[in-house]
């Protein structure tokens, strides 16, 4: 893969997360009640909301920022637990389309991690290439 096409995979798959990432935090800042349902509807307590709100919008923060390449890679880490936790919890409720996006995302998050070193000065020790 040459290193343009590189770049453009980190910047589109790492803004359509980041956006899909505000995006979801807005809809639980406007929708309070909607948030709760479903959030409780997988098994969920509600009192997660806020920190997934919170969480949200620092990973944002912090991957694009880049202030610390340690703690963006966390941020990675911590997408990935989050997502795989949210394609599990709809698969256990029998929600498979609904499971759809936490996959979509999931590709989108491993794209924007294994091309950051080209699209960033500082770089990551986790990244070959």
């Amino acid at each position: 893969m040459t290193l343009m096409i590189k770049r453009y995979a980190y910047w589109i798959s790492t803004g359509l997360l980041s956006l899909l990432y505000l995006g979801s935090a807005t809809f639980y800042l406007s929708d309070l009640d909607a948030a709760r349902q479903s959030i409780v509807s997988l098994g969920y307590p509600a009192y997660l909301i806020p920190v997934l709100i919170t969480v949200k919008v620092l990973w944002v923060a912090t991957v694009l920022s880049r202030l610390s390449v340690a703690l963006s890679d966390l941020a990675y880490a911590g997408m990935f637990f989050h997502l795989i936790l949210a394609f599990s919890a709809h698969i256990n409720m029998a929600q498979y389309g609904a499971a759809i996006p936490a996959i979509v995302a999931l590709l989108m998050l491993a794209t924007s991690f294994l091309t950051q070193n080209a699209a960033r000065a500082k770089q990551s020790p986790y990244v070959n290439g």
